[in-house]
């Protein structure tokens, strides 16, 4: 693919009321549908289109298939007074992920540390939207997923674990909060979904084919781990140990453990999804009061020499800027708010063929620009 891409930008509100509708027509209450439409629309706003409203085929495609219940059984299985373990019952992911890590916090408020864990679920969006509800509570978020196997192991060739995404965020004063969100993969599945809507090859380092060797066609690459045919993403680091591939094989067994083995959930290649949905997963959250630790207002101001300094470092020949873990997202969020929400026009299409089918109506464009990416 060739040019600048084009990028069409709607209103958030309307965008986050458009998603909502659709997942009431197919059964989700109000309040569900809601924050479900709300997870995808922060991630576009982030800047985080692999996660953001161009899945929404995919949830709806799930809600269809029955992968994704829209009236489950949710049941906690075990509490204390610091843990909790749900099974969210085939629902969807944002909605119980939501619930748990509120209460994750509401134990941490007593007890200045707390997690939860959610088995039987689904796709929960980005987990930066969930670590970072811990932030306006004085406290360091962490949220995780595991997810359908795509990764290959160092020196392998077929999936053995999930992207496994995981989030951590901390509290600034004056600047904004660091909030690491990212896959213990190189690239998730969504990347390799956009490459494929646009039609564009993969990049070199991202997968490997049937024979472990580089992969270039994401549509291929996709058909391969969906049939566990061989091939799969590689783990954060890329192939073999001269960049430290073995790290990213390491986080993403971590997560498994944390997310599944902790609470009894299918881990590993145990974890498939089809070709209209993603696959039942399990997540991990947690919240731990900074003051169980240190006075808050030192933590932040600490924080804030501590980013300062990261911002301030000498910059490498030809840069301009050095960023910390979340700063770039909290700007896309700004203009997001500001301009409207960044979609390509693939995305749009989705969109619009949806509303088609369940009678809503789509967003108007606010804006509409070339030479950047959504």
């Amino acid at each position: 693919m060739t040019g600048s891409p084009e990028v069409l930008r709607m209103n958030a509100g309307e965008l986050i009321r458009f998603c909502s509708a659709i997942f009431q027509k197919l059964g989700l209450s109000e309040s569900e549908a809601t924050t479900t439409a709300q997870v995808l629309v922060a991630a576009d706003m982030r800047g985080i289109p692999s996660h953001g409203v161009g899945r929404l085929r995919r949830y709806v495609n799930g809600l269809k298939t029955q992968q994704m219940l829209s009236n489950p059984k949710q049941r906690v299985l075990r509490e204390s007074a610091s843990t909790i373990v749900v099974d969210a019952g085939g629902g969807m992911g944002p909605p119980v992920s939501e619930f748990v890590m509120r209460k994750v916090i509401e134990k941490a408020e007593k007890t200045h540390a707390a997690f939860g864990c959610v088995r039987n679920s689904n796709h929960f969006g980005i987990a930066g939207y969930y670590a970072m509800q811990a932030l306006e509570h004085d406290m360091i978020g962490i949220a995780m997923t595991n997810t359908a196997a795509l990764g290959v192991p160092t020196f392998g060739r077929q999936v053995m674990f999930g992207t496994n995404p995981l989030a951590f965020c901390a509290p600034a004063d004056k600047h904004h909060a660091f909030v690491l969100d990212m896959s213990t993969t190189v690239v998730t599945r969504g990347k390799l979904e956009v490459c494929d809507r646009e039609g564009r090859s993969l990049s070199a380092g991202w997968a490997v084919d049937k024979d472990g060797l580089h992969a270039q066609d994401p549509k291929g690459i996709l058909d391969d781990m969906l049939a566990r045919r061989g091939g799969g993403i590689l783990p954060l680091g890329g192939a073999g140990t001269e960049q430290s591939g073995f790290k990213g094989y390491g986080l993403a067994v971590m997560v498994d453990i944390l997310c599944a083995v902790l609470c009894g959930a299918p881990f590993g290649p145990e974890v498939y999804g089809t070709p209209e949905s993603s696959a039942r997963v399990s997540h991990f959250f947690g919240a731990l009061k900074i003051d169980g630790f240190s006075d808050p207002q030192s933590f932040r101001s600490n924080m804030d020499r501590m980013l300062e300094g990261l911002r301030n470092t000498p910059l490498a020949k030809g840069q301009e800027r050095v960023w910390f873990a979340g700063e770039q997202e909290f700007e896309n969020q700004k203009k997001a708010e500001k301009d409207g929400v960044p979609l390509s026009l693939n995305t749009t299409a989705i969109l619009a063929a949806l509303g088609k089918e369940y009678g809503v109506e789509i967003p108007n464009i606010t804006s509409q620009s070339k030479g950047e990416r959504p």
